[in-house]
């Protein structure tokens, strides 16, 4: 007698860990503790907070999966051709994800390759800027008569909201905006740094788009962010340059048929 109450002891004190492993018991299959933390991960990755009720929310959602797992399996819907399709790209979708982290997690992005792609940008972007006006026509001939016009008293601006043929400056005056001499053409900045402060170019400006009239409002030194200011969005530019490297290398190997 003692020995069958000393069991029935020692079956219930085993049984404890095993019920803290589940959520839940429904229909008689246990639906696993383990299914919360990977629901919350997704909800974490959505920006939302955990809070006590988005875990009540979230323990919810796992029982009614479990019940609707168990009736679909009930009417034979899990050995359908479209279930096991779908069940395949899933699968494939979660592998290639996992790979794709466990690539990113063994080759971080270091503070030294941030701050070498900063000084690229610096050397690219530092230097001066420009706010330069331009009036856009077809023909030399109309870009010579439109500076004489202006030399003699026209007002700049009110001729390329008339004549210009860049459609983004012109309804503004012709007005650029402030930018590095690298952001234009190489015919257009080779004339626009040549001019001081408030000077227009005496001849047009021949380009692939046309001819151009160019006058410098103001110079700058270019204000350019601090590191600290952009750091995350240099680390996310080159994780995701390292993961597409990874991937092409990937699909170079790859014997296709």
């Amino acid at each position: 007698m003692k020995k069958q109450l000393f069991s029935a002891a020692l079956v219930a004190l085993l049984a404890v860990p095993a019920l803290a492993q589940n959520l839940a018991v429904v229909n008689g299959k246990p639906v696993p503790s383990s299914r919360i933390k990977a629901l919350q991960q997704q909800v974490e990755a959505s920006g939302r907070p955990i809070t006590p009720e988005i875990m009540a929310q979230i323990k919810e959602e796992l029982i009614a999966r479990e019940v609707f797992m168990q009736e679909a399996r009930k009417r034979g819907l899990d050995a359908s051709e479209d279930y096991k399709v779908q069940l395949e790209l899933a699968r494939q979708t979660i592998l290639i994800r996992q790979l794709f982290a466990d690539f990113q997690k063994k080759n971080p992005v270091t503070d030294a390759e941030i701050k070498a792609e900063y000084d690229k940008f610096v050397a690219a972007n530092g230097g001066k800027e420009y706010r330069a006006r331009h009036i856009l026509v077809e023909k030399e001939d109309e870009a010579k008569a439109l500076i004489a016009d202006i030399k003699k008293g026209a007002k700049f601006e009110d001729l390329a909201k008339k004549v210009s043929k860049d459609p983004g400056s012109g309804a503004n005056g012709g007005d650029l905006d402030w930018a590095a001499a690298g952001s234009y053409v190489a015919e257009f900045s080779d004339a626009m740094v040549k001019l001081a402060k408030g000077q227009m170019t005496d001849t047009p400006v021949k380009s692939q788009f046309g001819f151009h009239i160019i006058r410098v409002d103001d110079v700058r030194e270019a204000e350019l962010p601090k590191l600290n200011d952009v750091k995350p969005q240099i680390a996310q530019q080159l994780q995701q340059q390292k993961l597409g490297n990874f991937q092409e290398g990937l699909r170079s190997k790859a014997k296709i048929q």
